[in-house]
């Protein structure tokens, strides 16, 4: 039977670390063939005009190669978006990259966003996917999982978005120094604790939800769908 592959639809270089960075880390060790696909530029917001500072835009793809290698990424995709505007661009064009990304690599388990960030990128990046991979006759993605992001899901507010309700737990107790190790490939993207975009409250996180599955560490998702 052919090995198929995972691919992780996030809006900025981090975001997969954060929010699958453990789960990405085992497939790979698997032996699963896991690519990044990244749909705005993740540092165009910070400058007056909205267009990303040269230097900025290298050092944060830099973290990005150097933290998905560390993960066991097979392959990275970098799109050049507007960094938190992904409101302003027409979601057709969010649409078409994921639609040409699943046809390059014809994913069995496509991973992104939780609908309820308070991330604007987040969400939209979330509906690109969810319309991308409507369930037709022979489509390959059989599986949609949608991760939290630290210091976007859970600072969206009770009723202003849907909640994020995990009822998928990925053991990534194997797994979690390796994404605490990527995670500090971006270091100008963390803060101190108790920020919640923090290493310790990634680990905590971990923690928190491996417990609550009965692991020593996990991942959660909301499943979007799977078909067996």
């Amino acid at each position: 039977m052919q090995n198929k592959s995972i691919v992780v639809i996030a809006a900025h270089p981090d975001d997969e670390t954060l929010g699958c960075g453990g789960t990405i880390a085992r497939f790979a060790m698997e032996g699963k063939d896991v690519h990044v696909v990244f749909l705005a530029d993740g540092v165009g917001s910070r400058s007056e005009n909205g267009i990303p500072d040269p230097r900025e835009l290298t050092d944060r793809r830099q973290a990005a190669e150097k933290a998905c290698k560390i993960l066991g990424v097979q392959s990275l995709e970098f799109g050049d978006h507007p960094d938190n505007q992904l409101d302003t661009v027409s979601l057709l064009q969010f649409v078409q990259a994921v639609e040409a990304q699943i046809a390059v690599f014809r994913p069995d388990t496509v991973i992104t966003h939780n609908a309820g960030d308070l991330n604007i990128d987040h969400q939209r990046v979330h509906q690109a996917v969810i319309t991308a991979c409507r369930p037709q006759p022979g489509h390959p993605v059989n599986t949609l999982l949608f991760f939290e992001t630290l210091s976007s899901t859970e600072w969206q507010i009770p009723g202003s978005g849907p909640s994020f309700a995990p009822n998928w737990f990925i053991d990534i107790t194997t797994t979690l120094d390796r994404k605490l190790e990527a995670i500090q490939c971006y270091n100008s993207e963390m803060h101190p604790w108790p920020h919640s975009r923090s290493l310790n409250a990634a680990e905590y996180l971990a923690r928190w939800r491996g417990v609550s599955a009965g692991m020593e560490a996990a991942e959660a998702f909301v499943l979007g769908r799977k078909r067996i």
